[in-house]
Formats: C-alpha cells, sequence, structure tokens
C-alpha cells in the first residue's frame, strides 16, 4: 500500500487523526498521534521521533532518541477512538542511519522469515496462535511492604452460587472446569464476544468461530485464520487490544495472564504452525500423521529447545501457575497425533496436505508474539538444519501415565527462573543470522529476572501465611 492509498482511505472515513503503534520488548503496544496533516510523504520516509529510555528494556537516557517508521500496509480504522483516527502499525529504527533497532520485536521477526527464505528451506511460514482470555466483571489487586492482594470476580463464577452475585442470584453459574460450550444462560458473553468478533473483521482479521473456555468465571477463545509470521504477530496486537476495550465499552476487564484463577484452567496461546515452498505445503508427507520428514525435523527442533522457548513463549512467573499437571495445559515435552496431552500436536486436519500443520500447546499470549513467533521458527528450522529426530510419539492419554512412565518423559521448566535458566546455558540457534542478539538475549534476561523473577522469589504470599503463620 503507498501513502495515496492511504490517503484515500483516510478521506473516505473522514479521518482527522493518525495514530501510529508500535510493540515494546515486553509486548505492550505504545501509541503516538498526529493530525491527518502530518501524515506526508517526507514524515512517512523519515519516521517519527520518540524518547526510547522511558520504554521497558530499550534504550539508555544517553542514547534515547528512536525512529518510529509506519509500515503503510498495516492501516486500519482504529475501532475505539471518537474522532475517526486511522492506525498504522510501526517499525523502530536509529535515527542516524534509519536502520532496524536490534530490540525491536517486530524487526525480529521481519529478520527470522528472511533467514528463513536464505536457506532455502521454505519461502513463507504461517501461524495460527489462539489466544484464550478472561472476561471478569470486576478486579481489584495492591501491594505494598505489609501487605498484598488481589480479587477478581464474574458474575458466572462458580464461586458466586451461593452469594446475591452482584444483588441477583439467578442460578446458572458454570462450573469450575465445566465451561467448555455451555449455552445460554450459562454463557454470558456470547454478544460481547460476537462484537470482538465484528471488531477484527474491520480490521482485516477473519474470525473462524468464538466460544466459551473451559474456565469457570468468563475464560473465552476466538480463532482467526493463519497469516504469515509477521502479520499474524500484528493480528495478536489487535486482537488483545480489540477484546480489552471491547470489554471495557461493556464495563467489564478483559485479562490474556495465563492463570488468573485457582484451580480451574489457565489461558494458552496454543500456535499452529507449517512451513510452504513455492506456494507448496512441505509439512504434508507419507510417515507418522500423514507428516514430511522436514515436519518432524521441526518438531524435533522445537522439543530439543523448549526449555529455552519457554523463556520467551511463557514469559511471565505467573506462566508457571498455568504449567501445572492436572489441567489442560501440557507439561511434558511429546509430540503426538490428535492428543491434546502433549505438548505438540499434530490435527486431524483430514486429507487436504494444505490444512498438514503442528500445533505447540505450551505457548501463552503473556508472550510477545513477535519474538515468540520468530524464536519458534528459529527453533525448527535448527531440527530441520541439523535432522533433529524427535523420537516416538506418545499415543496416551499422558495426564494418566503412571509416575514411572512419567519420569522418562522431558518436562517443561518448573517456574521463569529455571526457563531464563535454560535460555542462558544455550543460546546458539536464536543468534544464527543475526536474528537474535547476544545483547537483546541478555537485556531480555536481565528485566525479567529484576523486574519479574528477583521481586517475586522476595514476596511473601497469602498462601505462605496459610502455611506458616503460625510455625
Amino acid at each position: 500500500m503507498d501513502l495515496k492509498k492511504v490517503q484515500k482511505i483516510a478521506a473516505d472515513h473522514s479521518v482527522k487523526m493518525v495514530d501510529f503503534k508500535f510493540t515494546d520488548l515486553p509486548g505492550t503496544w505504545h501509541h503516538l498521534t498526529v493530525p491527518l496533516h502530518q501524515l506526508t510523504e517526507e514524515n512517512v520516509e523519515e519516521g517519527f521521533g520518540f524518547d526510547g529510555s522511558s520504554l521497558r528494556g530499550w534504550r539508555s537516557i544517553n542514547e534515547s532518541d528512536m525512529i518510529m517508521k509506519p509500515d503503510l500496509s498495516t492501516a486500519f480504522m482504529d475501532p475505539f477512538c471518537e474522532v475517526p483516527t486511522l492506525s498504522i502499525t510501526c517499525d523502530i529504527v536509529l535515527p542516524e542511519t534509519l536502520q532496524a533497532y536490534n530490540r525491536d520485536p517486530r524487526q525480529i521477526a521481519k529478520k527470522a522469515v528472511n533467514y528463513l527464505k536464505a536457506t532455502g528451506i521454505a519461502d513463507e511460514v504461517y501461524f495460527g496462535p489462539e489466544a484464550e482470555f478472561f472476561i471478569f466483571d470486576h478486579i481489584q489487586y495492591d501491594l505494598g511492604s505489609n501487605h498484598s492482594h488481589f480479587s477478581v470476580d464474574s458474575e458466572e463464577g462458580a464461586w458466586n452460587s451461593g452469594t446475591d452475585s452482584f444483588g441477583e442470584n439467578l442460578g446458572n453459574k458454570i462450573r469450575h472446569k465445566q465451561g467448555y460450550f455451555p449455552a445460554a444462560p450459562l454463557d454470558t458473553l456470547q454478544d460481547i464476544r460476537t462484537e470482538i468478533c465484528l471488531e477484527l473483521e474491520k480490521v482485516g482479521i477473519p474470525v473462524e468461530r468464538h466460544h466459551h473456555e473451559v474456565a469457570s468465571g468468563g475464560q473465552g477463545e476466538i480463532n482467526f485464520r493463519f497469516d504469515s509470521l509477521v502479520n499474524s504477530a500484528d493480528q495478536v496486537m489487535w486482537f488483545k487490544y480489540i477484546v480489552k476495550n471491547v470489554a471495557k465499552r461493556h464495563g467489564k476487564t478483559a485479562t490474556f495472564m495465563p492463570k488468573p484463577i485457582f484451580g480451574d484452567n489457565g489461558s494458552g496461546m496454543h500456535t499452529h504452525m507449517s512451513l510452504w515452498k513455492k506456494g507448496k505445503p512441505l509439512f504434508a508427507g507419507k510417515h507418522y500423521a500423514g507428516l514430511s520428514e522436514d515436519a518432524l525435523f521441526f518438531i524435533g527442533g522445537i522439543l530439543k529447545h523448549a526449555p529455552k522457548l519457554c523463556a520467551i513463549t511463557n514469559p511471565t512467573t505467573n506462566s508457571y501457575k498455568r504449567l501445572v499437571p492436572g489441567f489442560e495445559a501440557p507439561v511434558k515435552l511429546a509430540y503426538s497425533f490428535k492428543n491434546r496431552s502433549a505438548a505438540i500436536r499434530i490435527p486431524n486436519s483430514g486429507p487436504n496436505p494444505k490444512a498438514k500443520r503442528i500445533e505447540f500447546r505450551t505457548p501463552d499470549a503473556s508472550a510477545n508474539p513477535y519474538l515468540a513467533f520468530a524464536a519458534l521458527l528459529m527453533a525448527g528450522i535448527d531440527g530441520i538444519q541439523n535432522k533433529i529426530h524427535p523420537g516416538e510419539p506418545l499415543d496416551k492419554d499422558i495426564y494418566g501415565l503412571p509416575t514411572e512412565e512419567l519420569q522418562g518423559i522431558p518436562s517443561v521448566p518448573v517456574d521463569l527462573k529455571a526457563a531464563m535458566g535454560e535460555l542462558k546455558s544455550d543460546p546458539q540457534f536464536l543468534l544464527e543470522g543475526e536474528v537474535f542478539s547476544a545483547e537483546l538475549l541478555q537485556a531480555w534476561m536481565d528485566y525479567k529476572w529484576d523486574q519479574e523473577i528477583s521481586p517475586m522469589l522476595q514476596r511473601p504470599t497469602a498462601q505462605e501465611f496459610y502455611l506458616y503463620y503460625d510455625v
């Protein structure tokens, strides 16, 4: 898309303002807004300056000048601005050279795709993420040196069966782990999810389906069509933005936090992947579950590097409260056909070779999608280049295996500290092709340790008071 086409979109929608959005290192959208008359050829070419030192994990104050450069192909109307506003996603570049900033997640995603093409393995990789979320009616949290607390609430939560439930209890509460596909009146969020779907379609994201998810208390899932790596990551950012803002429009609050409720399923981001070359799917073949040899090697790369990948695909301390036995999130690093208890599932996609793909079920949507998808691709490439076979599939209910059999199956790390240790021990597969840099990975690990892991290790929790106050 060129500037004239974008200006025509602006004219057709009576646009007054243009909003430039970009993603920081942890994965949050930031934005800068300008009047429409600032959308000129010169400004698009030179970009818009901002202070990079004020963003988490980016530049120091003595070298803080940075540039956001608009990607005109991403122009859509922002559905939540009262004044007609055009939204454009940006890449981050350095002002002195206009070269890609090596900590810009979107630029890293582009580098990963370019590296894939340079290897000759494939010329396209498709991702189909399934980001689950909760919509609550109420949220409170606070912490200090002598206190901490949180509380979430939902009209349909099982815990409200014996309360006045927002002034009027009509029953119809969803029992824990029984929230998959119930119809109204149990499912109270049908219309809100539909509204989210309609807003997604407006920004060019084709929706496939939506439904209530397993957990009580407002868990949902909306599936949209797979796309290329960068486009898919862009769509995850739009998806989270739209889910949260539609919820707010209805006086509710949405979260992609992996485990907001104890004793029930958490929210994951099951991620489907496939490689293509010259318009042909590369994952279809005559091996196990109709896979090609390259697909098996791709799986082998992900399973080998999964403990390291978790530092990027499951990047919060809360992520590992979801990755525990007894719930739907898989903790054992195995692959299997149709089997949702394995970390990698090969969906039963029928005879169509174009639908052949793999699904990595470990990630969650607290991940930065650009970094997560790029890291997964790099692991898969390493698997193909080094012919890493994943071993035999595990066609059993892994959750029901006896202890002695489980012990022989590798697991995901038990917490974020362990995942960061795994990544630090051997990040080489991410450094190939200069996709990730050692400096970026060190900055990522330093940020996670200083801002998340260390404070969590030091802070007493309510569970500890419950267990230990009377010792």
